[in-house]
């Protein structure tokens, strides 16, 4: 397709109207949903159009809403849910995203994913303002941050780490707005530390800082809050060092943190970025390791620290970092690919690894680091989980004509009008979680599209973050005339019809 004309079309047609799969029917969108605005980038250069793959990833963000939602709710089937996220003692917790297919709260791969976005953002403005996308950005990523601001009481030296309890929601196959269930509220303290959970909340508020200060319009007062808070969240974590999870009994259940010195180095490089203070660079020097990190993820920041680093220095040990790390996981080094070239780090999210890795190697190529080699294996990965595959199938929910119809994620699978969520059902999800990228496939490259997988096919924040980021950076690239040409599809494709159930 040529131009933005028909871009914007099928976008507009994704805000004005939710489809239900399952019935053949629509639904009317809520009044006053926010819409993107035109769109000027140019879609011929690019295998698979990349700006209408973000505009979805958006949406799926604001799927992921939890509390009372705003009178420009793009997400005709959502709507207010667990009102009741207080703590004991009347402190307001409501808001934030749920984490995945289920409705707990976790404040450390929230804010990671936060800061993902807000690097993407920061980095690649023109890939939201050229696809009409930047107004429903700052939209989008204002929520997780006004959440954040409830989570942090300066007064008391309370933070908040997780709100829900795991084993509970686990077990309820419900809509969020029909919860009633208890929902307890995890405080972090200096009885009960969590540097991690502190350093990346940090990076979340100093990042956004630094998108609603330069690119979001009339929000200074909200950018000074931002920043304010992230100082404060801070000194916090470098005060009471430990990992949240050692402490909060949910933690260890779904995100054990291991470390601490990657989220706090993060947090000094972004705060370094937002005021100009060297005291904070030396901080984040002096946290940053030399070892090659194992990955990017929720758990796993150094990647991300190294460049962020090297873009404040521009030392050799940060460019060298950056290199030994794309030496790793591209092809010849220590990670293993699927048959169809996917990099593989780990089975459970296989898609959010191998995106978040992309997104290291796109950011390091804006930074004149081997950037041609960089961006086409970013194209690579990118462009496999868009349909470069052995299904022709796109993972990212609603984008093309083949994605998943059955994913592990409770809100869509429930009709609106009744709230009634049938887990055991064949039929497609209701609603369609549009933006959605779900986990992927195993080593093999072998994919189901079964509800009860919770692997494969269960979708999360942190899962779309670095994809959502890579896509930012590709329309970039495109806009700037320096998208190298695809490289070529690694598989053919074999029928879905297994795969969807036909």
């Amino acid at each position: 397709m040529n131009m933005c004309c028909l871009t914007v079309c099928l976008l507009g047609l994704l805000w004005s109207v939710s489809t239900v799969s399952g019935a053949g029917t629509t639904s009317s969108p809520p009044p006053g949903a926010i819409t993107p605005g035109p769109a000027t980038y140019d879609s011929s250069t690019m295998k698979y159009d990349y700006g209408k793959a973000l505009g979805l990833s958006i949406l799926f963000y604001d799927a992921q809403r939890a509390g009372k939602l705003p009178a420009n709710n793009p997400i005709a089937w959502r709507s207010d849910s667990v009102l009741y996220d207080y703590d004991d003692d009347g402190w307001d917790l409501t808001g934030g995203w749920f984490d995945a297919g289920d409705h707990t709260k976790f404040s450390l791969p929230m804010s990671f994913a936060t800061w993902v976005l807000n690097w993407g953002f920061l980095k690649f403005e023109d890939g939201y303002s050229s696809t009409g996308q930047k107004t429903m950005m700052c939209d989008m990523i204002r929520w997780p941050l006004e959440y954040f601001l409830k989570c942090w009481r300066p007064d008391l030296q309370v933070l908040y780490a997780e709100i829900g309890d795991t084993e509970s929601d686990q077990n309820r196959w419900a809509s969020p707005e029909n919860l009633n269930m208890e929902r307890p509220a995890h405080r972090l303290n200096a009885s009960c530390p969590g540097s991690d959970v502190a350093g990346d909340m940090a990076s979340a508020m100093a990042s956004g800082y630094l998108v609603f200060k330069n690119i979001c319009p009339n929000a200074k007062a909200f950018a000074d809050k931002l920043l304010v808070a992230a100082k404060g969240i801070y000194k916090f974590g470098i005060d009471n060092r430990g990992l949240y999870s050692d402490c909060i009994p949910d933690g260890p259940t779904h995100y054990k943190s291991t470390h601490d010195h990657d989220e706090l180095a993060a947090a000094g490089a972004w705060l370094y970025k937002a005021t100009g203070e060297t005291d904070y660079l030396d901080d984040a020097k002096g946290f940053a390791s030399p070892r090659i990190p194992w990955a990017f993820s929720w758990n796993q920041k150094g990647p991300g620290v190294n460049l962020l680093l090297y873009e404040a220095t521009e030392e050799d040990i940060y460019l060298q970092a950056t290199k030994d790390f794309m030496d790793f996981v591209m092809p010849g080094g220590n990670v293993s690919y699927t048959p169809c070239g996917l990099v593989f780090r780990n089975q459970w999210g296989s898609n959010r690894f191998a995106a978040n890795m992309a997104l290291i190697a796109l950011m390091a190529a804006e930074h004149d680091i081997m950037p041609e080699e960089y961006k086409t294996w970013a194209l690579s990965q990118i462009n496999y989980m868009l349909g470069d595959n052995n299904y022709n199938l796109s993972y990212e929910i609603g984008f093309g004509d083949n994605y998943p119809t059955h994913y592990h994620h409770r809100a869509s699978s429930c009709i609106a009008e009744f709230l009634d969520c049938d887990y055991d059902t064949p039929d497609d999800n209701p609603n369609i979680l549009y933006g959605g990228l779900v986990g992927g496939p195993l080593l093999n490259d072998t994919y189901a599209d079964v509800r009860s997988d919770n692997v494969q096919n269960e979708v999360s924040v942190d899962y779309n973050s670095g994809f959502q980021s890579s896509l930012a950076a590709l329309v970039h690239f495109a806009n700037h005339n320096a998208l190298p040409a695809s490289p070529p599809r690694k598989c053919t494709a074999r029928s879905m019809d297994s795969v969807l159930g036909r």
